[in-house]
């Protein structure tokens, strides 16, 4: 019998992350917010209104304010956000590994390096002719999943003999997603003592401008139903847990209520304790070791609160490891 070529091809998988500057300084934040701010599906205005208020204000104010901000959170390794990506991607190909599916487990940041196209280029060399994308973002909105594939689908316009590819959309009610949060709020529970009666936990989620939403983005309605899923898990009711939105840029008006502002509130009611943690966010970054640690403990405490705890993303949790390999797995039926 005559034998069959194998035409089956080699499998990896690409996390994709947003991005962060290559260090904390103001030329190198002023590069990242350049390339980040003038993609039109996060700054979702006209190129003749957004461009000046952009190169004229923006770069010129910004990139030194931020860059302080991102010293504060900046460790010997290096960006957070990158480490800890890293850390992920290494993690979970020996996940896949031990699970009888051999693929190669690269990242890939949408703004900074190591870019899409470069990983890209790098895979499709190395003969990996099929691609899962697996942006980690468990919401979906167009300003970060959509943008993903957006750059993903540029890249492939310059080839001639294309990779085979397959995307994950996103994962807001997925169950191993859903149990690894719970599992760290409970372990962050044993470790500091469980909270008394005046108590909340906070869920915070990045936000995006309200009018996102009206234009028939999915990601509000995705924040809320992991936010009603992971309190259902901890057996928490409504008046226990607030879903609420951080990083608000510009003078539109975005997703409420806003953090800060539920923070303040809290905490001029004489609620004793918060603990608050990033449920979008797989990984700690400058918006949650700066902004919501630091910033937001500062905010309540102000306020009159007496304690602030703040639950650190999953990171390298077992637990999500092997939720990312379970999500991983269900995309890659048929190459492994």
């Amino acid at each position: 019998m005559q034998s069959v070529p194998d035409e089956t091809g080699k499998t990896a998988v690409l996390l994709i992350n947003l991005g962060t500057p290559d260090e904390p300084t103001a030329p190198a934040v002023r590069r990242y917010l350049r390339e980040f701010l003038s993609d039109p599906r996060v700054v979702e205005l006209p190129r003749i209104l957004w461009w000046p208020i952009l190169n004229g204000i923006v770069l010129v104010t910004r990139p030194k304010k931020s860059a302080e901000k991102y010293a504060a959170v900046w460790t010997a390794e290096g960006s957070p956000l990158k480490i800890h990506t890293e850390k992920q991607a290494r993690l979970l190909r020996g996940f896949l590994g031990k699970s009888g599916c051999p693929a190669r487990v690269e990242y890939a940041m949408r703004y900074g390096q190591p870019s899409i196209p470069t990983t890209l280029d790098r895979l499709t060399a190395d003969g990996f002719s099929r691609i899962l994308l697996l942006p980690l973002y468990p919401q979906y909105s167009a300003s970060t999943t959509a943008t993903a594939f957006d750059c993903t689908f540029a890249w492939t316009r310059k080839m001639r003999n294309q990779p085979e590819l397959r995307s994950v959309r996103s994962f807001p009610a997925d169950p191993g997603y859903i149990d690894a949060l719970a599992t760290s709020v409970r372990h962050h529970w044993m470790t500091n003592g469980h909270p008394g009666e005046s108590y909340r936990l906070l869920m915070s989620f990045h936000g995006i401008p309200v009018r996102s939403v009206k234009r028939g983005d999915p990601y509000r309605d995705e924040c809320l139903t992991t936010g009603r899923l992971l309190a259902d898990a901890l057996n928490l009711d409504e008046t226990r847990v607030t879903v609420c939105f951080q990083s608000r840029f510009g003078p539109a008006q975005w997703l409420q209520p806003y953090t800060s502002a539920v923070l303040e509130d809290l905490g001029r009611k004489g609620v004793q304790r918060v603990d608050i943690l990033c449920p979008g966010f797989p990984a700690d970054c400058l918006e949650t070791l700066e902004e919501i640690a630091m910033e937001g403990k500062s905010t309540f405490l102000t306020a009159g609160g007496k304690e602030y705890c703040y639950i650190p993303c999953l990171n390298e949790r077992d637990d999500w490891i092997a939720a990312l390999r379970d999500i991983a797995l269900r995309n890659l039926q048929g190459w492994c």
